[in-house]
């Protein structure tokens, strides 16, 4: 049996112009965090409240040996429990993308509408040696972050992706940093993006849509044929371009999508 965990979650309060009552969730990606996803947060709250979670092993969320897309989908049911929620909008990208699709099959009646950024229903293989080990770099010895983006270059090239993963660094009062994940979990469980979706079971309805970086490896167009088998009403929308973080990378085009699609909700939620 497996244990869930009580997720670390920020909140963000509806704005003057919010008009759903029907709260938003975000979960963020493999080695992220609440922390990457401050200003679409803040977009989303003029439209309803917002949560934007920590799963677990990541960010300030407690860590468990155990980490697969199906506790992960059961951490989103009993927070949506500990908080008297009925129904939440899902907005999840990568593995949180993969984790609200797995929630969304599972619950149905759990989730009014449904977003997905760069992900879709099917395996995926584990390919980030380099990341997993620039995230077992001993850090006793670092005196800033400088130093520790500069002897970790060498495991992960890209400066984006590093500067990514660097935001999971935390120092303690003492000076000393220490990083926030649970890397031994994650690197024990390189399987995680594997078998839940196998073969269609179960379907939802709803409303989805998927927002895909149109340079990102990630999605590829026979993917939507997948897609559509678990949800037969999904929309796609793409950003040329764009890569697989494209909620930060292309910004502008992804909160147009988002404005478009929320207030869609909106018009409905109206009638």
């Amino acid at each position: 049996m497996f244990k869930e965990v009580k997720l670390f979650f920020k909140e963000y309060p509806p704005k003057e112009t919010a008009t759903l009552t029907t709260p938003i969730l975000i979960l963020h990606g493999l080695f992220g965090s609440s922390k990457n996803w401050v200003s679409v947060s803040d977009f989303l709250s003029k439209y309803s409240k917002v949560y934007s979670l920590d799963l677990r092993n990541h960010g300030d969320s407690p860590h468990s040996s155990e980490h697969s897309l199906s506790v992960m989908a059961e951490d989103i049911k009993e927070f949506l429990e500990d908080h008297g929620l009925e129904k939440v909008i899902l907005l999840g990208h990568s593995m949180g993308g993969l984790v609200a699709m797995t929630f969304t099959l599972r619950y149905p009646e759990k989730v009014e509408d449904l977003v997905i950024q760069d992900i879709a229903p099917r395996d995926y293989d584990f390919k980030y040696e380099g990341e997993l080990t620039l995230l077992r770099t001993d850090l006793s010895s670092f005196k800033n972050r400088q130093e520790i983006d500069s002897a970790t270059s060498q495991f992960v090239t890209n400066p984006f992706i590093r500067n990514f993963l660097l935001m999971n660094l935390d120092r303690a009062e003492s000076g000393q940093y220490r990083w926030k994940l649970n890397v031994d979990a994650i690197s024990r469980s390189k399987n995680m993006f594997r078998s839940e979706f196998s073969g269609r079971v179960n379907q939802y309805s709803g409303k989805v849509i998927f927002i895909i970086g149109g340079d990102s490896e990630y999605f590829h167009t026979s993917d939507k044929i997948v897609c559509l088998e678990y949800f037969p009403n999904a929309m796609f929308e793409t950003i040329p371009g764009g890569d697989h973080y494209i909620h930060f990378t292309k910004a502008e085009e992804f909160r147009k999508i988002l404005a478009s699609f929320m207030d869609s909700i909106v018009s409905g939620s109206e009638k």
